[in-house]
């Protein structure tokens, strides 16, 4: 009631956002058949997604799709070590992970792969962990505590599959779901955690030797969501941000989610956009009228 009150207090009429409760599946599918619902829009899994968009298809609904990703995360050799470890530690551990465009996969030029793993070690060895309501803290729980059981599975196949825990690996304390910054090193292509959507603070990083093997490497999984790459070359920009297969790359920053900027991904990770004027396109009709006299 507090939320409806507040949407009243905001000046928005009676009926424009309506909060509907009950079993997900059985409200998704009532809503979607629904002759007045004319556009769905969802963000979450991909395979939930799938299946709203499957029924949203059945009934000619258009249909925005934000899912899952895999983002990789790319440090080239000539990139400014300490600036890409320190926005992408912040953004890797920004909500303990829960982040659909969190940087997922670190692939660091052989070069530079110790350098950055140390800083990037130190790091998430200084995040404080704890209740959100604490002054000092910088990283609160997991949503809940089937999140933890799978932040312990993704570290223990990492280890069994010949990667190194550098930092973290365990949760924290009894009570609540707290669970460390987690830092992977040597982490194999095979192992789960490079294939499957973590959602959580567990950083793998990998080493690669050439652009090519790079950008296969980046372009190997079926999301296509974000991506982000450091470089000081002008050329390696603009290439890396053509081979990217993905709805947005970030480049030296950490610029997306931006409302004027489009917002969406590829792929398995969805299509349409949620932000920018191209967000708008979905939700309207185009009507030709051709008229003589």
């Amino acid at each position: 009631m507090e939320l409806v009150r507040s949407f009243a207090d905001a000046g928005l009429p009676a009926g424009v956002i309506n909060l509907v409760f009950g079993v997900p599946s059985e409200v998704s599918d009532h809503l979607i058949r629904h002759p007045i619902v004319r556009k769905v829009s969802f963000t979450g899994s991909t395979v939930v997604g799938k299946h709203l968009a499957a029924l949203a298809g059945a009934h000619m609904k258009r249909a925005t799709m934000e899912l899952g990703g895999h983002a990789p995360a790319i440090v080239f050799p000539d990139a400014d070590v300490e600036k890409a470890a320190r926005i992408l530690s912040a953004n890797k551990f920004r909500n303990a992970g829960q982040v659909c465009v969190s940087p997922t996969r670190f692939l660091v030029h052989e070069s530079v792969y110790e350098d950055f793993v140390k800083r990037f070690v130190a790091e998430a060895s200084a995040i404080k962990v704890g209740n959100g309501l604490e002054r000092d803290s910088r990283m609160g729980p997991l949503a809940n505590s089937r999140r933890v059981d799978a932040m312990e599975s993704f570290v223990a196949d990492a280890l069994d599959c010949g990667a190194q825990l550098r930092v973290g690996g365990k949760r924290i304390g009894n009570a609540g779901c707290f669970f460390a910054p987690t830092v992977l090193t040597d982490v194999p292509p095979r192992a789960r955690i490079m294939n499957e959507e973590p959602f959580g603070p567990v950083a793998p990083i990998a080493r690669f030797k050439t652009y090519d093997d790079v950008v296969t490497e980046a372009n190997r999984l079926p999301y296509g969501l974000a991506a982000y790459a450091y470089t000081r070359s002008a050329a390696t920009m603009a290439a890396i941000g053509a081979d990217l297969q993905c709805g947005m790359v970030s480049i030296n920053h950490h610029g997306l989610g931006l409302p004027e900027v489009p917002f969406g991904g590829t792929k398995e990770s969805g299509f349409g956009s949620e932000g920018g004027l191209e967000a708008i396109e979905s939700y309207l009709d185009t009507k030709f009228v051709s008229q003589a006299s």
